[in-house]
């Protein structure tokens, strides 16, 4: 471990002995399992080392502790205890050790790391069902992607893992450069780059300089980057760090071609050229044109990784999303496009754009909050306000307090709505429920778009 004083190396070297004979580690006693390792963390509104011991009760092999916590103190009695200045760095340390350790067939486990404002999740999911179709891969489960998330998931990598998809996310400057610190990436893809979080990072460009630190992590230690070229932003970002090499990828790179959607099943259908002669039909389950860009991203994965083409392509086909992500779901009533998960002005703008493109006269829009926008949020929800007004649907309803008081501001038409919670707009549902309609469920996690889906 380069860098690290002998100090550091002695404690993370003594954690790594233990870790190897442990099942796990764990930062939950809620979940943790006989054998588990826990980590005491401590964040604002918790602290894990009052639960130390009811860690142990529950057959964790040890505890990290904070060292002066009252769990601490009691180390001299309990060998299972193992006091640390910051049980957080102790954590990122482990993670570290064991990247470095994990070389199958005695060479350097691939590590793909990956970042952006949209879609990193989804384009994670599709990369590791790609390379699954040829290799044994450890990928970040659901979106564990902050400081906590991504030692935890290089904690997973067994010696049988072949490659790993590390996902990281940020909301603060430096988030990514503590990130790739842990996870060492090989490999370097970042989605897009738009509008969110402007609160934590202050501005766009501050979002770009974040998410630019994984290209930063690849140039200086020599990696590659799988690049979109249908977005030149990130090419100029690439170009400015002075790395050369990249593997392009596109829809309009490749020469794919996106397909018209269905009004009874409007999934993402797009053309995939496979060769010079032919083309490939790809129907996914995926809902949303926007997650063309994903597709191609986890196809280059695949064929820079040698999976045959026909297999990655089967990969994506049969890939579904969960968790409020892209999904399609036809309740009987209704179809329902729940992408709820998240929401900022360009993953926003991408599902009004997709929900248009559907050739059906009965679409309504349900959107919540776009959270942690900072000085842009007036403008950027005055904008979806706007372009609502002017698209041609059954009716839209709005929840939370940036909509509330962008309809302040903004003149809109009769069949538009304003509720104060997702709570209020389902009893309003469950009384004036639709039928026959094609309904976008989009909002920030903090609006809770979700609780409409029981209404509908």
């Amino acid at each position: 471990m380069i860098g690290y004083s002998d100090k550091m190396k002695d404690g993370a070297n003594r954690l790594y002995d233990i870790f190897l004979e442990s099942s796990g580690v764990n930062t939950d006693t809620r979940t943790i399992r006989e054998g588990e390792m826990f980590f005491a963390l401590k964040g604002e509104n918790f602290d894990g080392n009052e639960y130390a011991l009811k860690a142990l009760e529950a057959g964790a092999s040890c505890a990290v502790v904070s060292s002066g916590s009252d769990a601490a103190a009691l180390a001299g009695k309990d060998r299972r205890i193992i006091p640390v200045e910051n049980t957080l760095n102790a954590l990122k340390d482990l993670a570290r050790t064991h990247r470095c350790a994990m070389s199958p067939g005695g060479k350097r486990l691939p590590v793909i790391g990956l970042t952006g404002t949209n879609g990193k999740t989804t384009t994670k999911e599709l990369i590791k069902s790609v390379l699954e179709r040829k290799y044994n891969v450890t990928a970040t489960q659901g979106n564990l992607n902050n400081e906590i998330g991504v030692p935890l998931s290089i904690l997973k990598i067994t010696p049988e893992t072949q490659i790993a998809v590390i996902e990281m996310g940020a909301s603060h400057p430096g988030d990514i450069r503590s990130l790739v610190s842990v996870s060492m990436p090989d490999f370097g893809l970042i989605t897009n780059v738009g509008k969110g979080h402007l609160l934590g990072f202050g501005s766009y460009e501050g979002v770009k300089k974040t998410k630019g630190e994984l290209y930063d992590y690849i140039r200086e230690h020599g990696g590659k980057i799988f690049l979109n070229e249908d977005l030149p932003y990130l090419h100029e970002m690439a170009s400015a760090r002075g790395i050369e090499d990249i593997i392009p990828y596109g829809v309009e790179y490749d020469g794919a071609g996106i397909l018209p959607l269905r009004p009874e099943k409007p999934f993402l259908r797009m053309e995939i050229p496979v060769s010079c002669t032919q083309t490939y039909t790809l129907e996914t389950r995926l809902a949303g044109k926007y997650n063309a860009g994903n597709v191609m991203a986890a196809l280059a994965v695949g064929k820079y990784f040698g999976v045959p083409v026909t297999d990655a392509l089967e990969a994506v086909r049969d890939y579904t999303p969960s968790n409020n992500r892209s999904q399609l779901t036809d309740t009987g009533k209704n179809i329902l496009i729940v992408d709820a998960y998240n929401a900022n002005p360009v993953s926003m703008e991408a599902a009004l754009d997709n929900l248009e493109a559907i050739p059906s006269g009965n679409k309504i829009a349900m959107l919540g909050d776009m959270l942690e926008l900072g000085k842009d949020s007036a403008a950027e929800h005055d904008k979806v306000l706007e372009r609502v007004a002017a698209m041609e649907l059954k009716a839209a309803y709005f929840v939370g307090s940036e909509f509330e008081a962008a309809f302040s501001r903004c003149t809109m038409p009769e069949n538009c709505r304003h509720f104060s919670t997702s709570s209020q707009l389902s009893g309003y549902l469950g009384k004036e429920t639709p039928s026959g309609c094609t309904i976008l469920i989009k909002g920030s996690r903090g609006t809770h778009m979700e609780n409409v889906i029981p209404a509908l």
